[in-house]
């Protein structure tokens, strides 16, 4: 079994039999998990700020890391492993806030926001999410079956 560790701001997406897709330490990051069951492929994203335009030399060199530049990085991925917009299902974990939240910095809900902002851009909705609350998360992504796990240190491991 391959794992391949997605860290913040990275993305990453598989088609290769025994695959794993892991991003740790999840906290008011976004993770984006998209699945083509058919295809066996699956990709992964860490989303760590809402907004490109605050850096666009970091959007440029690591566009994983904003979800306005990110999500159109995973899509292109997925195309790359032989899937297309309808062949996706997507599941969104993280977004946690882990300080007390005020309007101007709950950065958890903000990246969420701008996850699905982008999504529907696309005209992608995602079918499960494990979002909000004050959770550090990791989460698995195997390629083979399309399953998700989440795991926290507080609350364990559950399937999303």
């Amino acid at each position: 079994m391959k794992t391949v560790y997605v860290g913040v701001g990275d993305l990453g997406a598989s088609c290769l039999h025994g695959g794993v897709l892991r991003t740790c330490a999840l906290s008011s990051c976004v993770a984006v998990i998209m699945l083509a069951p058919r295809k066996r492929a699956a990709g992964l994203l860490h989303v760590a700020l809402p907004k490109s335009e605050i850096d666009h030399k970091l959007a440029l060199e690591k566009p994983g890391y904003f979800a306005d530049t990110g999500v159109p990085a995973l899509l292109s991925r997925m195309k790359r492993c032989g899937c297309r917009k309808g062949d996706l299902v997507v599941k969104l974990a993280g977004g946690a806030v882990l300080i007390e939240p005020d309007l101007r910095s709950d950065i958890g809900r903000r990246n969420l926001e701008a996850v699905k902002e982008e999504l529907r851009k696309h005209g992608i909705d995602a079918s499960a999410e494990d979002v909000g609350g004050d959770l550090v998360r990791t989460v698995s992504v195997f390629v083979d079956t399309g399953t998700v796990i989440i795991s926290s240190h507080v609350k364990g491991n559950w399937e999303l």
